[in-house]
């Protein structure tokens, strides 16, 4: 029998029989490996910014102290937010892997929606601070939290231009081995996004708070 050869421009739907690609596949493993590599120097990054707010988190300079500053709730519902919007991408992962279109666009939608709350939300916390006179020139300890939480919002805006990007082509074009590739991609980012958040939510607000 003659083998069948899938044009990057077909769609899974038009091939019942044929599988997604599989993940050692040279193509697809050399643009996940590589994703990998930029996430590692995200990792540092965001590493020498949490360092840099250790070091400087008592320079307050005669402002208000991380105890005196932060709140609980307001975080934590950033954190719900990012959190199901991590689930909600998962799912839509997983509707790519059964070839429905449909369905992963949707999710895509409601992550996508959870994101922009997460973000209304951090920009209405940095505008309140602002307006209490404590901006990012008030201390090193505020330019250390602006920088860390700040850059985290830039990823996350970045990640949510993507993600439009993204469920344009997989709603025009379908589910190929193109677009799942990109998918599995955002997703890795996506997921890094959340694990960075949660070291923000816990040694920045949470033992903030409570030390």
């Amino acid at each position: 029998m003659k083998p069948l050869v899938v044009h990057h421009t077909d769609t899974l739907e038009a091939h019942p029989d044929i599988h997604l690609p599989d993940t050692h596949q040279d193509t697809f493993s050399k643009a996940v490996l590589g994703f990998w590599f930029y996430l590692l120097t995200d990792c540092l990054l965001f590493a020498t910014l949490f360092v840099t707010f250790v070091v400087l988190h008592s320079s307050t300079f005669g402002g208000p102290s991380a105890q005196e500053l932060f709140t609980l709730p307001l975080p934590f519902a950033e954190t719900m937010f990012l959190l199901f919007s991590t689930v909600t991408c998962g799912f839509a992962l997983l509707e790519a892997v059964k070839g429905r279109k449909n369905s992963a666009v949707a999710w895509l939608a409601v992550t996508f929606l959870l994101g922009i709350g997460f973000i209304i939300l951090e920009i209405n916390e940095f505008n309140e601070f602002i307006q209490e006179g404590n901006s990012w020139k008030r201390s090193a300890f505020l330019s250390s939290f602006f920088a860390l939480v700040g850059t985290h919002g830039a990823h996350v805006s970045a990640g949510l231009i993507w993600m439009a990007v993204m469920a344009a082509q997989v709603y025009h074009f379908g589910i190929t081995v193109d677009t799942f590739r990109r998918l599995v991609i955002f997703s890795l980012f996506w997921h890094f996004l959340d694990l960075v958040w949660i070291f923000i939510f816990t040694f920045v607000y949470l033992i903030g708070v409570l030390s």
